[in-house]
């Protein structure tokens, strides 16, 4: 009888895996895989860093609020570049997409694997932990992004093989190649999908004296924009302020006008990805010739990326079936087995 009816809230925690984004968090568990994916924004009284609506501006309600808000509010994104800029709003974030993801699953707080960029500090690491601590999770440990995406995509980074993996999220890009249960080589630059957005805000502005917020140029990008020239040219029409007049106008922007316009961060991701190859051993170098590259993260669904990063690297290139989620997965993986990848990661006391 009291197995019966206390049985449920008795049970272990079920541990979580979160790949804590600049754009967007995606909550990911082992067993009901992806539980939760919203971007990282917090709606906040000015002043206060209360979150509005007691405590419902996160996430998508807080994304549809951005450019938008009154004087006495205001949608923050509290990660710039892969790191924590804001540690109050950020606590607040990773408690609501704890609270969420984990209701109704167990009394006990859960374990949490947490994936960050491969280049950020030792300060910025102890960040992350006390963030998430301090929202709910009774352990977190820290993977690199690079890892835990290729884990997510099943690459075989246990074997004496050469895997390379690139994850372009919207606020840095990390490029790794892996074997034999280690980083061979990783570089990481701060140029991601948000920089594409920039690079088309300041393409139409100049262009074409209007401005547009980045909402906008998300959604150019998403429609029309391509890393590649396309067999068949789109084009979109946007709304926007006039820089000159002031008032609001439309516009008409063809595909290969944002194509241009990305062009500048593209070249900067391609050379990192050059560098990481040109830094590897020839063995594996031979390795990644049969293997190829592969590409995650939010930018790996710009149309055309394969084809170019190919082109710019002589090397077989393909994306992800489900790049959004790569790192999420990967991340709710390492627990499960922490003999084998327990290396990996990294906790509170490895950063003391």
């Amino acid at each position: 009888m009291f197995d019966r009816i206390f049985g449920p809230f008795l049970s272990f925690s079920e541990d979580l895996g979160i790949d804590l984004g600049t754009a967007n968090t995606l909550v990911a568990s082992h067993s009901r895989g992806i539980l939760l994916d919203e971007p990282s924004v917090v709606a906040v009284y000015k002043g206060t860093n209360e979150v509005i609506f007691d405590g419902m501006g996160v996430g998508s309600a807080a994304y549809e609020m951005l450019g938008k808000t009154p004087k006495n509010i205001e949608a923050v994104r509290p990660l710039k570049g892969g790191v924590i800029a804001d540690f109050e709003i950020t606590e607040k974030l990773l408690r609501y997409f704890l609270r969420k993801a984990h209701e109704g699953r167990s009394i006990q707080r859960p374990r949490v694997v947490i994936a960050v960029p491969s280049g950020i500090t030792t300060v910025e690491r102890r960040a992350v932990i006390n963030s998430a601590e301090r929202a709910g999770a009774r352990k977190v440990y820290l993977v690199d992004e690079p890892m835990a995406a290729a884990l997510g995509v099943a690459m075989p980074v246990t074997e004496a093989q050469g895997s390379m993996i690139v994850d372009i999220g919207g606020g840095t890009s990390e490029v790794a190649i892996l074997s034999l249960g280690g980083p061979v080589v990783v570089k990481s630059v701060k140029v991601a999908g948000d920089d594409f957005d920039e690079a088309i805000i300041s393409f139409v502005r100049k262009s074409h004296n209007l401005q547009i917020g980045p909402q906008t140029a998300e959604l150019l990008k998403k429609t029309i924009g391509s890393a590649f020239p396309m067999e068949q040219e789109k084009t979109m029409e946007v709304a926007g302020r006039d820089t000159l007049s002031l008032m609001p106008r439309k516009a008409i922007i063809n595909s290969d006008e944002i194509r241009d316009a990305l062009q500048e961060p593209l070249r900067t991701v391609l050379s990192t990805i050059m560098d990481c190859l040109e830094a590897a051993p020839p063995e594996i170098g031979a390795d990644l010739l049969e293997s190829g590259i592969v590409v995650v993260g939010g930018g790996a669904l710009l149309p055309g990326l394969s084809e170019f990063i190919a082109e710019g690297t002589g090397i077989p290139c393909r994306i992800d079936e489900d790049p959004l989620t790569a790192v999420a997965r990967g991340t709710a993986g390492f627990l499960e087995n922490l003999d084998l990848y327990g290396s990996f990661l990294s906790e509170a006391d490895d950063l003391a």
